[in-house]
């Protein structure tokens, strides 16, 4: 128990560059505390003392505004950035070294008993605001960003944001005919996006005026060649073919 404290103490330096001391942390974040404080209550409920573990959990959300059901599995080293209402529900499981953000909701889509909240593996970050709902699962590495709703499982190391969310690749750029400001890296931010990160869908509606593009210039050329072949056309105001006359 002792090991874990100093762990779940720890890793707060590692992701925290405001923490300043370990009396700092052990006596003013309530993410520390909230993990501390289910350890105990989780001990207290694989014990069969299902009530105590309950009051427990619930002493511990008043305290930190937390939300931790006493029956959810939590890995090593588990970070609680800010904290306030968090809520992760009784089937849930966190891997290591994992990283939650005020706001975040391990919630279950429905009121069938069994699994039904989601399972995080190794080394997560979920941003502000997530929710991650149902029993799916987010593999190792991967990215929630601020404000997502995830309701299909997220394979190894992907980023996901937006709602529902899409998992966009870390590598991807956009190439637009008319300009090269669109080039963008994807780089992932804990609270949201950056603010020169495009969404899924401005990546479809780029792509599409991209196709549009291609199409406009391949009308042209089409137009030219029925223009030497005799055929005159021009370009009509309601974009069909009563522009297009053979020459006598």
């Amino acid at each position: 128990m002792l090991e874990r404290l100093k762990e779940d103490i720890a890793c707060v330096f590692d992701r925290d560059p405001a923490a300043q001391s370990f009396f700092e942390v052990l006596t003013t974040y309530p993410g520390v505390h909230a993990v501390i404080i289910h350890r105990i209550s989780h001990y207290c409920w694989l014990s069969g003392y299902k009530w105590l573990a309950k009051f427990i959990a619930y002493l511990s959300r008043w305290w930190t505004g937390i939300e931790i059901h006493p029956g959810a599995k939590i890995g090593r080293r588990l970070f609680i950035d800010h904290g306030m209402g968090i809520v992760i529900g009784e089937t849930a499981i966190i891997g290591d070294d994992c990283t939650l953000y005020h706001g975040v909701t391990l919630g279950g889509t429905t009121w069938n008993k069994g699994k039904r909240h989601p399972t995080l593996k190794n080394g997560i970050i979920v941003g502000a605001g997530a929710k991650i709902l149902g029993p799916i699962t987010i593999g190792d590495n991967a990215r929630v960003g601020s404000n997502s709703v995830v309701l299909k499982t997220v394979p190894n190391g992907a980023t996901v944001v937006g709602i529902p969310g899409h998992i966009v690749d870390n590598k991807t750029k956009l190439n637009t005919p008319s300009s090269t400001n669109l080039t963008t890296k994807f780089e992932f931010d804990s609270y949201g996006l950056t603010a020169d990160m495009p969404d899924p869908i401005a990546i479809a509606i780029n792509r599409m005026l991209n196709h549009i593009h291609t199409l406009d210039k391949q009308i042209e050329s089409m137009q030219e060649a029925l223009n030497k072949a005799g055929i005159q056309c021009q370009n009509p105001p309601n974009n069909n073919l009563e522009g297009c006359k053979i020459k006598d």
